[in-house]
Formats: C-alpha cells, sequence, structure tokens
C-alpha cells in the first residue's frame, strides 16, 4: 500500500519539475488517505495558481485554511486574490493574519497592496512601512511608499525613500526617473534635471507621445551640450501641447548657442510659433516628414533643453513674466466677438487629456457658485475632451461656448488675451495663460505633476499664475471655496 507521504512527496517532486497533471494526481491520492492535510490543500491551490487556474487556488487554499490557520496559506491566498484585484476580499482577512503579521513580511505587503489599490492612503503606508522593516531591501515595498508619500503631499521622505531604491538598485533607470521627479517636486533641479535625462526608459515610455522620429534618441548625433555654433539643431516635442508651450521659453537661449533652430512640434502649435519669432525658430515642421529629408546636424528632445543648456537653480524659471505675445490683429477680431463688454471676462476649462490623469478632471458643477458671482461674463475653453459637459452649462447660465473656434494655439491666445482671468485645471490652457502673462488661477489635485512643487500658491514658472490645491484626495469643493473668495476680494468691491 503506497504511503500518504510517499505520495505527496512523489506530487511535490512532479510539481518542481513543472508537470502540473501528475502532480496534482499524487496530490489528490494523497489526499483520498489524508482528507484533513491542510499543506497538501495548499500546495494543490499554489499548483493551479501556476496554471493561472486563479478561482480553482482560490477555493483549495480556502479549504486548506480552513483546516490550519497558517502563514503560508494567506500568503498564497493574498497572492491568488491579487492576481483577481479582489482587494477589498484581501482586507477582509485583516484581523485573521494579525498574529502573523509582526514575523511575515509578505502578509504585510499584500495587505499594503490592496489598501492602496482601494486609495486607503494611510493604512497603505502603515502596512508598507511595516513590510519594510522586516525586509529592509525590499525594492516593491519602498517603491510603492515613495509614490505614497507623494500623494501625500510628504514630498521630503518621498525623496529620501527614492535615494534607497536607487542605492538598492543603482542601474536601474525607471527608478532614476522617478527620483528625478521628487526632486524636482522639491526645487531641486540641479539633481532632478541630471536625472530627468532617463525619462526615455522602457517603463515610461508613455512620456514620449512623438511618433514621427522613432529613431532620433538613438542617433549618433543627439546633442550634449557640445558647441553647435555653426550647426543646425532639431528640437523636437515629446509628451503633450503643455510640455511645449512650457519649455518653448529655453528656445531663444539655445538660439545663441547654435545657427538654426528647426522645431518639429503637434500640428495645432504651428501657427501661435509662427507668430512669436522671438522665440528664436528658424523653421516649423509639423506632421510626418522623413528624417533623411531634414537638413539638421545635431538634434535633442524639448525637455532635454534646461539640462544642455547648464541652467541651475532658479535660472531654469526663466521666461516666467512671460514669453509668449498674441497676435494683436486676432485680438481685436476676437474682442468683437466675444468679449466687447464691461463685464469682468474670465475663461474655464475643466478637463483636458485624461491619457494622463483622470485626477485632473473637474465636475462642472464646482463651478456654478463662481458663475454667480455679480457682474462676470464666463467663457467656456473646452476642446473635444469634456466638450459634451458645455451644455450642462449653458443650459443653466449665459455662458459662452467659444471651444468650437479653438482650432489652434494662435486663436487660444488671441481669445486668452481678452480676459480679465482664467480658472482652469492643469492643462495646456493654463501653461498658455502663463506663457502670455495672462491671469490664472490652476486647480491642482492633491497629488500634482512636479512641475507645481508642493504647499505653494505662487507659481515659480509664470508670474500671472496662482496655484490652488486640493487639501484631501478628490476634494475640489474646498478648492472652489478658496477661488470664490479669491474671486470676490479682486473683483468685487
Amino acid at each position: 500500500m503506497v504511503d500518504f507521504q510517499e505520495l505527496k512527496n512523489k506530487g511535490f517532486k512532479f510539481h518542481q519539475e513543472n508537470n502540473f497533471d501528475e502532480a496534482e494526481k499524487c496530490y489528490l491520492q494523497a489526499l483520498e488517505i489524508n482528507p484533513n492535510n491542510a499543506e497538501t490543500h495548499n500546495l494543490i491551490g499554489l499548483l493551479k495558481l501556476q496554471q493561472n487556474k486563479i478561482e480553482d487556488a482560490i477555493n483549495w487554499i480556502k479549504k486548506a485554511i480552513l483546516i490550519e490557520k497558517n502563514e503560508y496559506f494567506y500568503e498564497t491566498l493574498f497572492q491568488a486574490l491579487t492576481f483577481q484585484e479582489k482587494f477589498s476580499e484581501i482586507i477582509k482577512y485583516e484581523n485573521d493574519v494579525a498574529e502573523f503579521l509582526d514575523r511575515e513580511f509578505s502578509l504585510n505587503f499584500y495587505l499594503a497592496l490592496a489598501y492602496k489599490n482601494l486609495n486607503k492612503i494611510e493604512k497603505a503606508i502603515y502596512y508598507y512601512e511595516k513590510a519594510t522593516e522586516l525586509n529592509p531591501k525590499s525594492y516593491d515595498s519602498l517603491f510603492n511608499l515613495s509614490h505614497l508619500y507623494s500623494i501625500k503631499g510628504e514630498t521630503f521622505k518621498a525623496l529620501d525613500t527614492l535615494k534607497i531604491c536607487k542605492n538598492l538598485n543603482p542601474t536601474d533607470s525607471e527608478t532614476e526617473y522617478f527620483l528625478s521627479l521628487a526632486y524636482m517636486r522639491v526645487k531641486d533641479y540641479d539633481n532632478g534635471l541630471k536625472c530627468f535625462e532617463k525619462r526615455f526608459c522602457k517603463e515610461v515610455a508613455f512620456l514620449t507621445q512623438n511618433k514621427t522620429f522613432p529613431n532620433k534618441a538613438t542617433r549618433e548625433n543627439l546633442w550634449k551640450g557640445e558647441d553647435i555654433k555653426d550647426k543646425s539643431i532639431l528640437v523636437y516635442y515629446e509628451a503633450g501641447f503643455g510640455d511645449v508651450i512650457m519649455f518653448a521659453r529655453y528656445l531663444p537661449l539655445l538660439k545663441e548657442r547654435c545657427k538654426k533652430i528647426i522645431l518639429h512640434i503637434q500640428k495645432p502649435l504651428k501657427a501661435l510659433f509662427e507668430e512669436n519669432p522671438q522665440l528664436g525658430v528658424d523653421e516649423i515642421i509639423d506632421g510626418f516628414v522623413p528624417e533623411n529629408e531634414i537638413d539638421f546636424d545635431v538634434h535633442v528632445p524639448m525637455l532635454s533643453l534646461p539640462y544642455l543648456l547648464g541652467l541651475k537653480g532658479d535660472d531654469v524659471f526663466t521666461g516666467h513674466e512671460g514669453y509668449i505675445k498674441p497676435n494683436l490683429k486676432k485680438v481685436r477680431e476676437y474682442k468683437k466677438k466675444y468679449f466687447d463688454n464691461d463685464k469682468i471676462k474670465i475663461g474655464i476649462k475643466w478637463q483636458g487629456n485624461t491619457y494622463y490623469d483622470k485626477d485632473r478632471v473637474i465636475p462642472t458643477e464646482a463651478f456654478y457658485p463662481l458663475i454667480e458671482v455679480p457682474n462676470t461674463q464666463f467663457y467656456s475653453f473646452q476642446t473635444e475632451d469634456g466638450s459634451e459637459e458645455v451644455k450642462k452649462l449653458t443650459d443653466r447660465y449665459e455662458v459662452v461656448d467659444i471651444g468650437k473656434d479653438l482650432k489652434d494655439f494662435a486663436i487660444t491666445s488671441a481669445t486668452l488675451s481678452n480676459l480679465d482671468l482664467v480658472i482652469c485645471n492643469d492643462t495646456s490652457l493654463a501653461h498658455l495663460a502663463g506663457a502670455l502673462n495672462v491671469p490664472c488661477y490652476i486647480l491642482l489635485p492633491y497629488e500634482v505633476n512636479w512641475r507645481w512643487h508642493t504647499d505653494l500658491s505662487k507659481c515659480d514658472w509664470y508670474d500671472s499664475v496662482k496655484l490652488f490645491r486640493q487639501k484631501s484626495i478628490g476634494n475640489w469643493s474646498g478648492v472652489f471655496e478658496e477661488v470664490l473668495e479669491e474671486l470676490k476680494n479682486k473683483f468685487i468691491v
């Protein structure tokens, strides 16, 4: 007669060899002899997990736990539930595993991950901190912890934690990229811009939307800051419209260093740059042009300019007083069309490209108290994404929808220049208002982009911009209360 332990051991050997069918046969035969062996139930659960049969895995592991409360069984269960993103179910076992948490790293890690995905930031931080106490060299724990510190606004703790990650994995470009964001968020641009050059690493490739010149980043003639006074340079966009507008401030400085600037940008920006020759651009390309048809000596991605120009400290904020000018003829044209009134003229926008951060989207209802301020005329600058919300405003209030006219950024700059104030989310409209030196209130979510730093209402990038920040995740009401008070103080005597 075959012994239980012999069958179990035989199954385990098959299991180690990834012979799952034979392993399962042996495990099931072993359970016929000893149906209450918790470890064997768990082994079958683990086997099913390895076969990506997650539901079967969960059922077998739960059988094991009913027989015996064991930290290893709970670890396997949490792993399976994580695969299915059943984070709320993991939390239900929190009390059951309490006795194991002082010694078991994995249980703390999975609880932290569950709470993180449920947006329970404080609890997630608590368990990640416990996990890192048990395993100070856990890169995943530390990396996730740095992100949570950042969300919570504990920026320096996030930075220090990322430095530990960097020490644990010195060659990892992704770590260095996120370290760059942390440095820049605390206004350490000397270190931040250097690390920011790692932004093209594989896992953050979403940063570059420019598909026109896919081979530029690997070409030998990438500009690295050397003397190019007799050379032409191809500068190309990487991300969104706002980034191009923001980093356009460096083009005049680049022009002092080179013979010719060829700028490749998105089509909606072309007319704006054509109307601003003071930026120093000699040739503008939009759309697809084969590399071999462009006469240039060196090339550079646009977001590398401040680093390669050698800007240090506050010099990185050059042009903050305004560096883009509107077309005055267009300004007068749109004044006659929309803005020839004695009211306080305020432009609003609540949504940009949700590809990046959906938490930047503001509900249109939040603007209602602002629109009701006396002697104001509000204008919707919403285009494409979010335009369906315009009707909600125009049905309720006399909000003028000019989004349909905004075919390019040259037109947008002319309309913005007729306003007394812009109130909007973190979007390209905010950057354009700042670059034009038009007064602008930027409404920021709790977790902000690196460029807006931390706990500041003043904006270092643009003199005309004031920042309003969420005090808690998703809480726009507090932001709008502050804006309403500011609006009344500014315009109502």
